[in-house]
């Protein structure tokens, strides 16, 4: 009888963008232009992107 070994892994990543002294640089097109960006990454990387979220001086991207 052979000993059979599993492993599963579930990685997630909630990563946060800041700006240079929080300033508010962000508008919702270039919001918009950084979730596309990420997705296009993601999509040549394998990886998902599950929520994207922004504001004017920060994004918040959750990736697995």
């Amino acid at each position: 009888m052979s000993a059979e070994r599993h492993s599963v892994t579930d990685l997630k990543i909630h990563l946060v963008c800041v700006t240079k002294y929080r300033r508010r640089v962000f508008d919702d097109d270039g919001l918009k232009l950084i979730e596309d960006c990420f997705k296009t990454v993601a999509k040549k990387m394998n990886f998902q992107v599950l929520e994207f979220n922004g504001e004017a001086d920060h994004v918040h991207v959750l990736i697995e």
